[in-house]
């Protein structure tokens, strides 16, 4: 096994103090390992990265097929539970016939702070369409319903589980090894970091194989692409990247670490995992690679973020590790 290789480094004054490692991979849309950083064949859990796989299922049953772009972004969406983003999911969830105690993520403070202020001023009661995967379970609530299943979708077993690992499975390229429960308490599949990447490349190339597939990967990409403020939230990193980008783009984040990338333009899938988990790591690592294949500029804020102290004095900076945003020579 190939170890992680340095991606991330924090400097302090004339030190480098601390350094986050991890492992890469960017591939083409035929599964072809285009660069990669560590170890591509290392098993990971995607986390909220994967969620534009889960949602395959929604579109290819037949269930979202009339569903608006906004409720497809926010099925791939890991949200800031603001104003908007409760109020689309809560629609959504009435046209159902349902509320929110039918979403099984639990209950998640809101993000946006000048909105959880409001909420502690007000007492208003955190509820579980505040949580930031509560667009997903919506739209696993659509599939179940479609299905004629139970509404206990989380469930490995369930139907909706067993088409979400099939999707992954074939989108992958690869079968998956198991599963973790993941924060939403939904079964989250792994995968390795080149099937990851290679499903990615598979959504930069939709649109013209034609198939169900390829119809519901390319509206879950352009529909992430026109609305990035509901794929995450105002100020948030994927946001960023999606609307700073000099070319159409669609990022995910997911927890410990972990990102992925969609190029249509260049129908190239990336994805990445830092080791030790930190998102100020991945976040930066994928800004680099973005930068290093000229999809966002090399000047990009989240190429150097700033550490600050207590009385506001920049004591630091988070930064790529040398070489990982400069594009190969020759």
């Amino acid at each position: 096994m190939t170890r992680p290789v340095p991606m991330v480094e924090i400097l302090r004054g004339d030190f480098v103090e601390s350094r986050h490692e991890g492992h890469a991979a960017i591939t083409s849309a035929d599964g072809r390992i285009v660069e990669a950083w560590g170890d591509p064949g290392m098993v990971v859990l995607p986390r909220s990265s994967a969620k534009m796989l889960q949602a395959l299922p929604l579109l290819e049953s037949g269930a979202g097929a009339d569903l608006s772009a906004e409720r497809l972004a926010l099925a791939c969406a890991s949200h800031s539970g603001e104003r908007r983003h409760v109020s689309l999911v809560s629609q959504w969830l009435t046209d159902l016939g349902l509320d929110d105690s039918a979403l099984l993520c639990g209950p998640q403070a809101s993000r946006d702070r000048e909105h959880c202020l409001w909420m502690d001023r007000v007492g208003k009661e955190v509820t579980r369409v505040y949580n930031n995967c509560s667009g997903k379970h919506a739209g696993f609530l659509a599939l179940a319903k479609h299905l004629e299943a139970g509404l206990d979708y989380a469930d490995p077993d369930h139907p909706v589980q067993r088409a979400v690992r099939q999707a992954i499975e074939e989108t992958c390229d690869e079968e998956s090894p198991g599963f973790g429960i993941d924060g939403c308490s939904a079964p989250n599949f792994a995968v390795s970091i080149a099937g990851l990447a290679r499903a990615m490349a598979r959504f930069a190339s939709a649109g013209g194989r034609g198939g169900l597939r390829d119809i519901a990967m390319r509206k879950l990409v352009d529909a992430m692409i026109a609305h990035p403020n509901l794929v995450s939230g105002h100020g948030r990193a994927c946001a960023a990247l999606m609307a700073s980008a000099s070319e159409p783009l669609a990022v995910k984040t997911g927890a410990e670490g972990v990102y992925v990338a969609i190029l249509p333009e260049r129908k190239l899938g990336i994805a990445l995992k830092i080791a030790d988990g930190a998102t100020r790591a991945s976040e930066v690592a994928m800004a680099a690679l973005l930068a290093r294949l000229g999809a966002i500029d090399e000047n990009h804020p989240l190429l150097s973020r700033d550490i600050r102290n207590w009385d506001g004095l920049v004591t630091g900076v988070v930064r790529p590790a040398a070489g990982l945003g400069t594009p190969p020579r020759g």
